[in-house]
């Protein structure tokens, strides 16, 4: 047997570095292609990263720039998330949205976004008067002017969508290495070694979608990176629940050149969330809550939706977002090197990824092509969305652990034995909701603990992470 032959059996035909929503759509679309694929991950869980805290709406794409990959990626993801939503359980909470202007300044920009939105294909989207806005909205204060109304702007669940795109890809064959940080590489025209701290891998293709260190892993693997991560913090507050009932739709404001600026939105589950804030900083891994800043956030929250004064605060936490040297998405493919980079995906991601997998296919098989899978297999998600049945309503739940978030005791062993369970506390939020209500755990956390020990790569002490809705 030849030395190619014998790589050629032992070579993965893509290794997807990064374990956010982008590289979990990623594995799916190529190995739903017929690709033979592994994902690496440096955290003890998928989703560790930037894509743990964001405001999980599914965008339209009405405000993005127009002609622009990052439009063409949100419109084929917005829709086929519409299209498998349903195969795979994952909630959709049909909302709209409103564009609200607050100043003359503002009032005077309503029609260029209306103007954007059509030339984007959002053909529903529509200016309404005060009085208008008020009708749908008549919790907003009486200084809101007037609105761009976006009917097709919705919620869905952050976490379950990412993780039930990277369980049908296990379903079908992709591999999933946790804990798995590639510290470097070399590429011998058909081939690439990858090392990590404890082993070596080889794969035909890399990409790049590890986020807030792709241009770190450039540097590590090619040499140099194209492109520079400028981490961007966005802090949150997430408001009791009974705050939902103030709004109806997303609330956005009148974006500038910098930042799409606060929103005001429900949760699926249940909770108003107000936020992000955009603030420049190097640190990529921890992202600080700071008091002044959160009280600016709840100070503009109240004053744009004074009912909201008194209300309780069930928590705050804050991500962020791989946001890069330029505003475009930083998609780089290099075929002599057999090397595709996913980068500078910051706010639009979770709508977008499934877009991104696509359009990195593409390019990928200009040059390659696999045989695709026969018929296809559909992991369920537990459902942990409001305003769809919960688990706890169903015979036979065990116990009642997490008694804000109604979390049953079979929610959390299903979580622990299901493919892909969580590698850290993080994760078993994530996945049930289990400590993420009005007291943070204080009450059900020993519970958990309890239920989760030993089966947590890091164990509940040494895993928690701030992350509601």
């Amino acid at each position: 047997m030849t030395d190619h032959t014998a790589k050629a059996e032992t070579a993965f035909d893509i290794a997807v570095i990064g374990g956010g929503v982008v590289g979990c759509a990623m594995a799916r679309r190529f190995t739903l292609e017929g690709a033979r694929v592994v994902l690496l991950e440096r955290g003890a869980d998928i989703l560790s990263g930037a894509s743990k805290g964001n405001s999980a709406i599914l965008h339209t794409g009405f405000d993005a720039p127009p002609g622009s990959v990052e439009l063409a990626c949100m419109q084929e993801g917005y829709q086929e998330y519409l299209e498998i939503h349903r195969k795979m359980n994952l909630p959709l909470l049909e909302t709209g949205a409103l564009v609200v202007a607050w100043s003359e300044e503002d009032l005077a920009r309503l029609d260029g976004i209306v103007a954007q939105a059509h030339a984007n294909g959002v053909m529903d989207t529509v200016r309404v008067d005060g009085r208008e806005l008020l009708t749908y909205e008549p919790a907003l204060a009486r200084s809101a002017l007037a609105a761009v109304r976006v009917p097709g702007e919705h919620l869905i669940d952050p976490w379950s969508a990412p993780l039930a795109y990277l369980r049908q890809a296990v379903l079908h064959g992709a591999e999933v290495r946790l804990g798995t940080e590639i510290l470097g590489g070399e590429f011998d025209g058909e081939c690439w070694s990858l090392r990590s701290a404890d082993s070596t891998l080889k794969a035909r293709t890399v990409i790049n979608c590890a986020g807030l260190f792709g241009d770190v892993l450039e540097e590590r693997l090619l040499g140099e990176a194209a492109f520079r991560i400028h981490p961007r913090k966005g802090q949150f507050v997430v408001y009791d629940k009974a705050a939902s009932s103030l709004i109806n739709h997303i609330i956005l404001p009148v974006p500038n050149e910098r930042t799409k600026g606060i929103v005001f939105t429900r949760t699926i589950f249940g909770n108003l969330l107000v936020g992000p804030t955009a603030e420049e900083q190097d640190d990529r891994v921890h992202a600080g809550l700071e008091t002044p800043t959160l009280q600016h956030l709840m100070e503009a929250a109240e004053q744009r939706i004074p009912g909201l004064v008194g209300m309780p605060v069930t928590a705050t936490y804050a991500g962020l977002r791989p946001a890069s040297d330029k505003k475009e998405y930083r998609i780089r493919d290099l075929p002599e090197r057999h090397w595709i980079t996913v980068g500078g995906i910051r706010s639009t991601g979770l709508t977008a990824a499934l877009g991104i997998a696509r359009h990195v296919h593409r390019l990928y098989a200009q040059r390659q092509t696999h045989l695709p899978p026969g018929d296809l297999q559909w992991p369920q998600l537990p459902n942990l969305a409001e305003h769809l049945p919960r688990d706890w309503q169903r015979a036979g739940y065990g116990e009642i652990v997490c008694h804000c978030e109604m979390v049953t005791e079979r929610e959390i062993r299903e979580a622990l034995d299901a493919p892909l369970p969580p590698g850290d506390f993080g994760g078993l939020k994530r996945r049930t909701r289990a400590c993420m209500g009005r007291c943070q755990g204080f009450y059900c956390g020993a519970r958990v603990a309890e239920l989760s020990a030993g089966r947590l790569a890091l164990p509940l002490a040494t895993g928690a992470c701030h992350e509601p809705h």
